[in-house]
């Protein structure tokens, strides 16, 4: 039986940056199109642009839904917003239009997901920097989705190679985020975390905690977060039927989870799980959002405005994040959640 390609939404990003020049290189391989359906939520005119840039011999269908797409190899389907002032797009600066019109590429392929229209999004960078100029109220990707789909808390989760990462804080201060390492909080994610897992098809999970002291703290003596907080919420979780383990020394616990020793990794803060995941394959990591009512990829990069539309960038994650979208995709439903 052929199962049908699933159709992804491709926000097009800040189009000052690369993303438009990275999602026409993804497009241009022959191997995406096997995979899945993509479809550009974006500006047509920079996307025709991106392709001239790229020296990609590729032509764009301009559509007003999903349903219009080709879908084949060598077309790029475009829901075009036409939000973009050609004439007064600056490649590489920060500008106000930008930052709006990638909040309503986010905004429109939102749209789409929760219409079922799409069965996934795989988001370019997007500038905090434009967004303000915009006046827009979010700092991010998270953020956005978590008040355009009314979802409490979103959690973020790194795949790369075998190695799977959450997070239990995000963009907070390293102070802030020790102050956050409750055992509550902690035992919450790791329920969570299980959850993500099992929506994502994995069975018989198994989930290693990060600790945050050298050597988990030795029982104390290098500091008591392990005893009194990470620990507890660790066993407060394990009662629950929850496979954790840890706290886990950070200096090996990523090694294990790489080589198949667990399933997925809890970090406790940003850049514990980001250092791990980027030295593993720092093209290849690629960010699921998971607490949505649908599949999220995105690339971990930034916008790169020192090298947009020059024709420099790599697309390898973006071709990366794509095809996790499809390959999640159908094992990602609604009836998961």
């Amino acid at each position: 039986m052929t199962i049908e390609r699933a159709i992804i939404a491709i926000p097009m990003g800040d189009a000052a940056g690369i993303g438009p020049e990275i999602t026409v290189k993804s497009l241009a391989k022959e191997e995406i199109y096997s995979m899945c359906r993509p479809l550009v939520v974006g500006d047509a005119a920079t996307i025709c642009e991106a392709i001239v840039v790229t020296e990609t011999n590729l032509k764009v269908n301009e559509v007003s839904s999903p349903a219009e797409g080709k879908y084949e190899f060598g077309t790029i389907d475009v829901l075009n917003l036409a939000n973009i002032d050609a004439k007064a797009l600056q490649p590489g600066k920060v500008q106000a239009q930008c930052g709006q019109a990638a909040f309503e590429y986010i905004k429109k392929s939102v749209q789409l997901a929760m219409d079922g229209k799409v069965a996934a999004l795989a988001t370019t960078p997007i500038n905090k920097e434009s967004l303000k100029a915009a006046n827009v109220p979010f700092i991010g990707h998270t953020e956005m989705l978590e008040s355009l789909t009314n979802s409490k808390d979103p959690l973020t989760m790194f795949e790369v190679r075998s190695l799977r990462i959450f997070f239990l804080t995000r963009h907070v201060s390293l102070k802030e985020a020790i102050t956050q390492m409750t055992k509550e909080r902690v035992h919450d994610y790791l329920i969570r975390c299980d959850q993500a897992l099992k929506r994502l098809g994995i069975e018989n999970r198994s989930i290693a905690v990060a600790g945050l002291n050298p050597h988990s703290g030795e029982g104390g003596l290098f500091g008591d977060e392990e005893v009194k907080e990470i620990g507890p919420g660790i066993e407060a979780a394990k009662r629950d039927g929850i496979n954790a383990y840890g706290p886990v020394p950070a200096d090996s616990v990523f090694f294990q989870a790489l080589n198949g020793k667990y399933d997925a990794v809890l970090s406790l803060y940003h850049d514990q799980g980001h250092i791990a995941a980027k030295m593993t394959d720092f093209h290849r990591t690629i960010s699921i959002t998971n607490g949505l009512p649908f599949l999220r990829t995105s690339v971990d990069h930034g916008t790169a405005f020192d090298i947009a539309w020059k024709n420099i960038a790599s697309s390898v994650s973006m071709e990366e994040c794509i095809k996790l979208a499809a390959q999640y995709a159908p094992k990602f439903t609604r009836e998961s959640l």
